[in-house]
């Protein structure tokens, strides 16, 4: 793995070959839309020159000097922001999201946008309208999504660690398509603001790294309520939210549940879970079996709810303020719809339209109302849970990376997989994806769930699984020592 002194060296002053090593990889892999580590390092320092605030919550942080990429519908002042789509492909971001913000606070510096599916609708990166992301481990195989380029990047070796954006499992499985660590935190703990909406209820921003530590560093920095953002909250632990508490840490011994039943997973992803249940086992903690009697319920509510806010958002990209606009119209209705239907992709468009059909009147009692009452549901089945375990252990994703085009995966039946990830999201519980075993010459791993603002268990659990899975390093990728 890259050590922090070897990625500081490869942004310090002085002559690089950083940038020419990850363009030759990026031919393979094509994680990146926009690569400028020149230009992320200048908007790191004109941003700390200019930023007048209390950075009591970055003090102490080593994140100073170390290269992150960003997922492309999160905005960083002078990169694009695209979203994967062609509405939006010449579009540069005139601010930085507030996550990026802290960051760069704390001495992090924006190397480039990340590919992803278009508006982050998809679960393999081969949505986007821009460019194609090959697995580092396979390059026939797609990287998972909707943060797929940003997983690609850290499993290669491109980046310290990466932002990505978590609705229903778009952190933690391209996470464990690729490899690494991914983690959805509690929804509000890390600002939204700069994040373009897709379905606002669900959606957070998260983060990816082949290191925990940096992971933990990344979260802790980021977290904290926003005036931007007024779905925002402080988080318990936060120094300087004027009600920071000490959260009891996960003891030994404690108790883990573990999902059960017929869960239908490929047997690679079966021999992994059953390793990793034997591995909490080892380590001391208690496991028991627990059930999500909604969990047959989840990809249904989560289409519907996220479908829904999907069509109220994305009614912004009309091209009038911005974004593509065709020419040749005759009127604005034409305007609109013209450039609608040029900007955006089949899957976009199939979104806003389930979304627009499930909030028609006559529907919302039907369709959408049902869903919120199934999600309330969901989160009373997680509280049951919790009374009797500190964390959960899940699966990420029924099978390991599948092949691009018709031999992997149709996009019904990746969606009926989201059901693992989806339930966080619908439960608003922090979540994280873990690697585990190599099968077959392609990473597995497991995802762990805990309570709201308890995403110090999560990151507990994950140390402890290190020593027993220690991560490794994809077959194309910058090796330890490579970055000069």
């Amino acid at each position: 793995m890259i050590t922090k002194k070897e990625w500081k060296k490869a942004l310090g002053e002085g002559k690089s070959d950083y940038t020419a090593q990850v363009l030759a990889i990026e031919k393979n892999i094509g994680s990146f839309l926009e690569f400028d580590p020149g230009k992320g390092k200048k908007t790191a320092a004109a941003f700390k020159a200019n930023y007048i605030a209390d950075d009591s919550a970055t003090a102490g942080t080593s994140l100073e000097g170390l290269p992150f990429a960003v997922k492309d519908n999160i905005a960083v002042k002078g990169f694009s922001l695209t979203c994967g789509s062609k509405i939006l492909k010449n579009f540069t971001s005139p601010y930085s999201a507030t996550a990026v913000e802290k960051l760069m606070n704390a001495g992090a510096v924006p190397v480039g946008k990340t590919n992803m599916d278009e508006f982050g609708m998809g679960s393999s990166t081969d949505d986007s309208a821009l460019g194609r992301t090959n697995n580092p481990w396979d390059e026939n195989r797609v990287v998972g999504g909707s943060s797929g380029g940003s997983a690609a990047a850290v499993a290669a070796g491109l980046a310290a660690f990466s932002l990505g954006s978590d609705t229903g499992g778009s952190v933690r499985q391209p996470a464990a398509f690729c490899g690494v660590y991914g983690l959805k935190p509690t929804y509000g703990v890390v600002s939204r603001y700069g994040l373009v909406a897709y379905a606002s209820s669900l959606e957070v921003v998260g983060a990816l790294s082949r290191d925990i530590n940096i992971l933990k560093e990344v979260f802790e920095v980021m977290r904290g309520k926003d005036i931007l953002d007024n779905t925002s909250v402080a988080h318990p632990a936060d120094k300087n939210n004027g009600e920071s508490e000490k959260l009891a840490p996960l003891e030994e011994g404690a108790a883990i549940g573990v999902l059960s039943g017929n869960l239908g997973l490929a047997p690679a992803i079966a021999e992994s879970y059953a390793a990793s249940t034997r591995a909490l086992m080892d380590l001391g903690y208690k496991v028991h079996e627990v059930e999500l009697p909604t969990l047959e319920w989840v990809v249904p509510a989560y289409y519907t709810i996220a479908t829904a806010e999907a069509s109220a958002n994305l009614a912004r990209f009309n091209g009038i303020k911005y974004g593509l606009r065709v020419s040749g119209a005759d009127n604005p209705d034409d305007l609109v719809r013209d450039s609608r239907h040029e900007g955006f992709g089949p899957e976009v468009k199939l979104r806003i339209l389930l979304g627009t059909y499930v909030l028609r009147s006559g529907f919302q009692d039907r369709y959408y109302i049902k869903s919120q009452k199934i999600r309330t549901a969901i989160r009373e089945d997680f509280k049951k849970v919790f009374d009797s375990a500190s964390a959960i252990m899940m699966p990420v994703f029924p099978t390991q990376a599948f092949p691009h085009g018709e031999a992997g995966l149709d996009p019904f039946q990746q969606k009926v997989a989201d059901k693992f990830t989806s339930a966080a999201n619908l439960a608003a519980l922090p979540a994280m994806s873990v690697p585990t075993m190599n099968i077959d010459g392609l990473p597995t791993g497991i995802q762990f769930m805990a309570p709201t603002f308890r995403e110090d268990r999560l990151f507990t659990l994950a140390e402890k699984f290190k020593d027993v899975f220690p991560v490794t390093t994809a077959p194309v990728s910058l090796k330890e020592g490579g970055v000069k």
